[in-house]
């Protein structure tokens, strides 16, 4: 009998007879991108009471008021303007974000869980296309835990051939695997993986279809 017995799948199914290729971005749409984050701003908050003698839960809690209120890029001016962080600890802020080795293992959502897990049984072809820096984007797929399930993933980086929307890269996975397009699937959440899979000409499936209630 099939995982999939909860209705939030349905809507997926029919993709699961028809498709032979699945290609997933990583953040929000395999596990939620702030679990990664916060643990580098744990990380470093810790740092700068070491280095610093600041305080480091306060630090950490204006850290994540921050990102809540105005996004990851207005973290570390706003820490900084905020505790007097040196500017010379903006290197530090930005290996750890590259490179942190994290306290915590990163979990999947439930639902890509076991929508991996069926696609595995089904014996489909399954991708990680990825924007962003390749070092940091590799350093948390490092840290997820994949129960297992990271030998049947092919990992390309959309920074390897062109960043997203371009469609060089989606073009170069399915002429190296010698996929046709109607084959492939791709699963994202942005407008602008949306837009990638559209100038490839291949279908998109929006993740929040499954992660929503």
């Amino acid at each position: 009998m099939s995982p999939f017995i909860n209705t939030a799948f349905m809507a997926f199914k029919d993709y699961i007879h028809t498709k032979k290729a699945f290609v997933f971005e990583l953040d929000d749409v395999l596990y939620p991108r702030k679990d990664y984050l916060l643990q580098v701003y744990y990380l470093f908050a810790q740092f700068m009471e070491y280095g610093e003698q600041m305080n480091a839960e306060m630090m950490l809690k204006s850290m994540q008021e921050i990102y809540l209120k105005e996004g990851p890029d207005a973290v570390f001016e706003k820490t900084a303007k905020t505790f007097g962080v040196p500017e010379k600890y903006r290197l530090n802020f930005d290996l750890l974000l590259s490179n942190a080795r994290l306290p915590l293992k990163l979990l999947l959502f439930d639902e890509i869980l076991k929508l991996i897990q069926e696609l595995v049984l089904e014996r489909k072809q399954i991708f990680l296309f990825i924007d962003g820096a390749p070092e940091m984007q590799l350093n948390k797929i490092r840290q997820i835990e994949w129960h297992g399930l990271e030998k049947y993933l092919e990992v390309h980086f959309a920074a390897e051939s062109a960043a997203k929307p371009s469609a060089k890269g989606l073009q170069l996975i399915a002429e190296k695997y010698n996929l046709k397009k109607a084959d492939m699937l791709m699963i994202g959440r942005s407008e602008t993986d949306k837009l990638c899979a559209k100038n490839t000409g291949i279908d998109f499936f929006n993740i929040d279809k499954l992660l929503l209630p």
